[in-house]
């Protein structure tokens, strides 16, 4: 029987070990703070993500495809354009609509030609996939996102500057 281990840990932050370096190379301690900050937002992406894929995984799902779902379950008519699904979960067309196969194939969604484009197609939300949904939502719940270990003010915190990064970046308009 095949068993996960646990990953290696280090026995020190390689991100402020690599900062380091970086000032000791080049200098300039406010570039490796900020080389060591965008470097410490991916790996806690990278963290969150497996944990999430792992939870999903428990009910056959990615989270991609778990998002799709939710995504789905929160739009009025419970069904989406493929181009509309690509747009919210800001993945290529091509993406959403592997997302959509996956999740057609396992009867957590149903594809509906769209009236208006006899080309395109609806992704419709199947009582399966809301089930399923579901289960993946109270796993995350009960999981707190991954995010336990912070508590409110740092949870407000946190979201704020990310926000803060999302407005300057122009994901939105705020």
């Amino acid at each position: 029987m095949l068993t996960v281990s646990e990953p290696v840990r280090l026995p020190f932050d390689p991100i402020e070990r690599a900062r380091e370096l970086w000032v000791q190379r080049w200098g300039t301690d406010a570039h490796a703070t900020s080389m060591a900050t965008a470097t410490s937002v991916m790996r806690v992406q990278q963290l969150l993500l497996a944990r999430f894929d792992a939870i999903a995984g428990r009910h056959g799902l990615t989270f991609a495809r778990y998002e799709a779902l939710v995504l789905l379950a929160f739009s009025r008519d419970q069904r989406l354009s493929m181009s509309r699904i690509g747009e919210r979960l800001m993945v290529h067309p091509t993406s959403a609509t592997n997302i959509v196969q996956r999740l057609v194939a396992q009867g957590f969604v149903e594809r509906v030609p769209n009236p208006t484009d006899r080309r395109g197609a609806f992704a419709v939300i199947t009582a399966a996939g809301v089930a399923a949904m579901e289960a993946v939502t109270v796993d995350l719940e009960e999981a707190d996102f991954g995010l336990g270990m912070l508590d409110a003010d740092q949870h407000d915190t946190l979201f704020a500057v990310l926000r803060e990064v999302r407005v300057g970046a122009r994901d939105f308009t705020p």
